[in-house]
């Protein structure tokens, strides 16, 4: 087992003749990124730059923007670049995935002119994307969400908070999720697109464990004009929940990035490490963390390419089918990297060894774009729906 090997061989049933070439130009990009904590600002200009030279950017705009995905995009692409930059960096899986989920809603609803100003840099990686969702007080629950847009003129006014915003204070330009009527909960929410320059815009950037721009977002009487309005009223929140529903796949890619890299690490310790006179992959409890990471891994990579393949192929709804690829691959991951860290003993928690950064980055996986727990509700949704 080599690092940054992401193949589509062993699952020829689920992939199509392109994607063995995205996995190979993505796992050559891993391969020369250098990990560097220190300016995590500059370090994502950097990826987005090196992601756009190689031709990857170009899978998270569609054909008719200038890219290279078909119009629904291509999750089976976008999974794989996501599982191979996994195993290199955190920073740089999260680099690619916001220039996707920062542009898509613009590709979904934007006039021609938004789009032709917002997507060529997305796909040069001059302007990065961010996506605005969460709330302190709206998570999972993003109809409760309190940020305001209010009619102002032939414009909007935007008062109110977001946090836990990647490529906070880095984007070039912010898709907004606001509220125009509270009373009629998601029937009322709206989006927009905000530019760093907007006056009554601050950003509050705070740290994570695993380091990235991310940060909190205050709009203190924000006016944007009329052709800033992405959604309208009552469209906002399908747009947002069609994109997760797009990307939510690919997280559960970089979740296999990072477990393929964390049992990579392990099989060289174990073999290399020598106690009691033999290496420690000859102890059965050692050998037996090594087969069970081995097998979740397997198994989690059918889960997550079937519902790559059923969200490119198939028209009928496949919440379920991703919601137990995400479920199963970033609880699997949190374990096989568990495991890497106690087969190092103590360099497993010295910081610069790989398996304690992937420790940091895997964390945050369980979490995002639909807690573990929210996956549970989906498929038990689609359960209630099948027994009906």
């Amino acid at each position: 087992m080599t690092p940054f090997g992401t193949s589509v061989t062993d699952l020829p049933f689920l992939f199509e003749p392109h994607h063995d070439r995205v996995a190979a130009v993505a796992s050559e990009v891993a391969r020369g990124w250098v990990v560097d904590e220190a300016d995590t600002a500059q370090r994502t200009r950097e990826a987005a730059a090196l992601l756009a030279s190689a031709g990857l950017l170009g899978w998270c705009v569609p054909r008719g923007f200038g890219g290279k995905a078909p119009d629904r995009l291509d999750v089976r692409a976008l999974t794989l670049v996501r599982e191979a930059l996994g195993q290199a960096d955190g920073l740089l899986d999260t680099a690619f995935a916001m220039q996707g989920l920062g542009s898509y809603p613009i590709t979904l609803a934007g006039t021609e002119a938004q789009r032709a100003r917002y997507l060529p840099g997305i796909l040069d990686g001059s302007r990065l994307g961010a996506f605005a969702l969460t709330e302190p007080e709206a998570g999972s629950d993003v109809a409760s969400m309190r940020c305001r847009a209010t009619r102002d003129g032939d414009g909007w006014r935007l008062d109110g908070a977001k946090t836990f915003i990647s490529n906070a204070g880095v984007a070039g330009q912010y898709v907004v999720f606001a509220q125009t009527d509270p009373e009629a909960r998601s029937r009322g929410v709206a989006a927009f697109v905000v530019e760093p320059d907007d006056a009554g815009l601050s950003v509050e950037p705070f740290e994570v464990i695993a380091p990235h721009p991310i940060g909190a977002l205050r709009f203190d009487g924000v006016r944007l004009p009329a052709d800033r309005l992405l959604a309208p009223p009552g469209e906002g929140f399908k747009l947002a929940m069609t994109t997760l529903d797009a990307f939510r796949n690919t997280v559960a890619g970089a979740a296999l990035g990072l477990a393929r890299r964390a049992l990579t690490e392990s099989l060289a310790r174990a073999t290399a490490r020598v106690q009691f006179g033999q290496p420690i992959i000859e102890q059965q409890q050692i050998a037996t963390y090594l087969a069970d990471g081995a097998t979740e891994l397997d198994a989690a990579r059918l889960l997550v390419y079937r519902g790559a393949w059923a969200r490119d192929t198939r028209e009928d709804r496949v919440s379920s089918e991703v919601a137990m690829g995400k479920l199963f691959a970033t609880e699997a991951a949190q374990r096989i990297i568990d495991r890497a860290v106690q087969i190092h003993g103590g360099l497993g928690v010295t910081r610069g060894v790989p398996v304690e950064r992937l420790y940091r980055e895997i964390r945050a996986l369980r979490i995002y774009e639909g807690t573990s727990e929210i996956q549970r509700v989906i498929i038990a949704a689609g359960l209630k729906r099948a027994a009906r």
